[in-house]
């Protein structure tokens, strides 16, 4: 009576410790998925208690009667290590009492006794001196799948061990004999008995905290001996069952979480729409840089547009703004002088030496690859065709052609912009900008196939036709 007594205030204590933690405040630290077990914490210790009794659901046994005075305490601790999430390896080292009384229409037993003839048996009691197992715990599955760590682990477990007892029986509740582990009777206190046992199980964690887990179980324990309970009237070996109520303490550093309680499913699809979400305020930051830099280039761009004296040259190669209105200009935006008197305008004759440097800047014009800006290793010959002009007062028509890469219109305005700059750099050195026609062909002009590196290589010009 004492014992049930502890027994039932031990697990009242549990369950308002359990309690008391369900209602902290706590987080699962976070993990990286996929990571290995190096993150959690697989260690832990319990401690339990419980009722046992001699029946079980599992086939006959010599006492089958049941009820509240047929119950015993028993109790032990257990240290658990997890392999993973779903599967871990328990000892369990457990002590108490088994106790049973024959129902009324089952009758007594009948046992001989060494040296006094025989006894009447109807009830037992055996002591559990000492009880060792190793199980296999098997985690079914996990319920709150809202939340990485879960709330409700129900689980399996089977496995085997050895167990050491003393038995007593007797008839009428006088236990007064001892039975040895031959199944014969003594009056004295025998050597303990010992067998191998199966114990399986099946219960339900309850996760209340980091690392703190309530456990309650239903175990049966099937012992590889005859008689347990003192008598071998059913010719099978015997068996007992038992309810557990029990708290778990997951050991090592409470940084990590513990990975029998980690939900991995509902944990990944977190740390995933985590990530996602941290990609996507990159990519919204990354737009917005992007669209400031779009609206710089846009207003440079209108700013080097502008031609605030309307004389047909941009303000950036204007050297004389604010020219008066109707004022011919030269290609720097200065006034040209007025002619006093009209002079006969010479034949323009275009020389060998005039042609040998226009097709010279032809061979060394280069562009910034897919764009319209020169390289700087063109300016030199550049630079020759526009003092040509400057002195011959010649005309230039510049015609820009692409190969057959990219869309037409794409081509058609790539092969217009570089034609342009091109008169942009030979007006910004001294060039008339009206003598000068740009204009731009895409690749509708090949004179090489396009099938080939070098034929593309020869598409991507600039002609110049100077007269």
């Amino acid at each position: 009576m004492k014992m049930k007594k502890f027994l039932l205030m031990g697990i009242g204590a549990l369950m308002a410790v359990a309690s008391q933690a369900q209602n902290a405040d706590y987080s699962l630290p976070r993990v990286t998925p996929f990571s290995g077990v190096n993150d959690y914490r697989t260690w832990s210790i319990g401690a339990w208690g419980g009722v046992s009794t001699a029946v079980t659901p599992f086939g006959n046994n010599d006492f089958k009667r049941l009820g509240f005075d047929q119950m015993s305490a028993l109790y032990g601790i257990s240290l658990k290590k997890q392999i993973y999430h779903g599967f871990g390896l328990q000892a369990d080292v457990l002590r108490g009492q088994v106790k049973g009384h024959v129902k009324t229409s089952q009758g007594s037993w009948m046992y001989a006794l060494p040296a006094d003839g025989f006894s009447i048996t109807d009830h037992f009691k055996t002591n559990i001196d000492l009880a060792a197992s190793l199980s296999g715990v098997f985690t079914l599955g996990t319920i709150n799948w809202l939340n990485r760590q879960a709330t409700v682990l129900p689980y399996i477990s089977a496995g085997g061990g050895y167990m050491r007892f003393h038995t007593q029986v007797g008839s009428e509740g006088d236990l007064d004999n001892y039975v040895n582990n031959d199944g014969t009777f003594t009056d004295d206190k025998p050597d303990p008995s010992t067998a191998f046992y199966i114990p399986v199980g099946v219960g339900a964690k309850f996760n209340v905290a980091t690392g703190i887990n309530l456990d309650l179980s239903y175990h049966t324990n099937f012992i590889n001996h005859r008689y347990f309970d003192g008598v071998s009237g059913s010719g099978h070996n015997d068996k007992f069952s038992g309810v557990r109520v029990g708290i778990e303490f997951a050991l090592g550093s409470p940084s990590k979480p513990q990975l029998a309680v980690v939900n991995a499913p509902a944990q990944l699809a977190m740390d995933l729409y985590e990530r996602n979400q941290d990609l996507k305020r990159q990519l919204d930051q990354a737009n917005e840089h992007n669209q400031q830099a779009i609206e710089g280039l846009r207003s440079q761009l209108e700013d080097a547009k502008k031609d605030s004296d309307a004389d047909g040259v941009a303000d950036i190669f204007d050297k004389c703004p604010n020219t008066e209105n109707g004022v011919r200009v030269d290609g720097a935006g200065c006034p040209l002088p007025q002619p006093k008197q009209i002079i006969k305008q010479e034949k323009v004759v275009v020389t060998q030496q005039d042609r040998k440097i226009v097709d010279e800047a032809i061979k060394d014009l280069e562009f910034d690859l897919g764009k319209a800006t020169i390289r700087a290793a063109s300016y030199p010959s550049l630079d020759r065709v526009a003092e040509l002009l400057v002195n011959k007062h010649f005309s230039l028509k510049l015609a820009g052609h692409t190969d057959n890469t990219g869309s037409n219109a794409l081509n058609m305005r790539l092969s217009k912009e570089r034609a342009e700059a091109v008169k942009a750099y030979l007006v910004s050195k001294g060039a008339n900008a009206s003598r000068i026609e740009a204009v731009g062909y895409g690749s509708s002009q090949p004179i090489a196939t396009n099938d080939t590196p070098e034929g593309r290589q020869q598409n991507r010009r600039v002609e110049f036709t100077l007269y």
